[in-house]
């Protein structure tokens, strides 16, 4: 006969007991996640300190859910076999990002950094174009590293993995992340549209499995919106459409 004072053991071997021990741990993160979520909405906390922790939060959610794959089908089977009413960090767990970079918050000291060092690389490809027009017309490999310059590098590495048909999510969803973190760095962002197309992406992405792929119809699409936010992200920076033509034009 079973004692009602006798603990009630969920292991019975060392394997099981790692097993329990790390989906507590998963179960921790989503709670804290979840508390985070919701101090930033109530101003308890600012900007500064939410954004780290939220993106450590994320990361310790990605590499625990790794770890216990093979136990918990989804995150939603996972919290509702273990009763977790934590919308906030199931909305944050999809979208893969701090709430900053998803609604690209008002600018920061970072921001600031960020904005100066782009003018002031802006001014060094102006004053390269006019001083050495035929250096640039001749060299290819000399435009594109003054491009790289400019922040686009992830841009440009994200479009060429989807030309070269990289379909899967683990292949593309770091890239993706990378791109809208830094993309989300400019204030002026916040009213762009491809900001808005690039986080739904990011969502669609979150909800895959690591093995699955984009069709080709939502590789063409994702591709199409991408290069659209880039365009976006290019005129901002020039100040008008004509301004990165003006600059590798050479002065009469």
């Amino acid at each position: 006969m079973l004692s009602l004072d006798e603990e009630v053991r969920l292991y019975t071997t060392n394997a099981e007991r790692e097993k329990y021990s790390l989906l507590a741990t998963l179960f921790g993160i989503i709670v804290a996640l979840d508390f985070l979520e919701r101090a930033y909405v109530r101003d308890s906390i600012t900007a500064a300190e939410y954004s780290p922790a939220c993106t450590r939060l994320l990361s310790q959610y990605m590499t625990m859910l790794k770890l216990v794959k093979d136990s918990i089908p989804s995150i939603e089977e996972f919290m509702k076999r273990f009763q977790l009413d934590t919308p906030a960090a199931l909305h944050r767990i999809k979208v893969g990002v701090p709430a900053t970079v998803e609604h690209s918050s008002e600018a920061g000291p970072e921001t600031g950094k960020w904005i100066a060092e782009t003018t002031q690389v802006r001014g060094a490809l102006r004053y390269v174009a006019h001083s050495f027009p035929y250096f640039l017309l001749f060299c290819p490999a000399a435009r594109f590293g003054l491009h790289q310059t400019y922040d686009t590098q992830n841009f440009i590495t994200f479009m060429d993995a989807l030309k070269l048909r990289l379909r899967a999510k683990d292949q593309l969803h770091p890239i993706l992340q990378e791109l809208v973190t830094g993309y989300a760095r400019f204030k002026g962002s916040k009213e762009w549209e491809g900001r808005s197309r690039m986080v739904g992406w990011l969502i669609t992405l979150n909800g895959m499995k690591a093995s699955e792929e984009l069709t080709e119809e939502q590789s063409r699409q994702l591709l199409f919106d991408v290069d659209y936010a880039y365009a976006e992200f290019f005129r901002s920076l020039s100040g008008d459409k004509n301004d990165r033509d003006d600059a590798f034009r050479a002065p009469s």
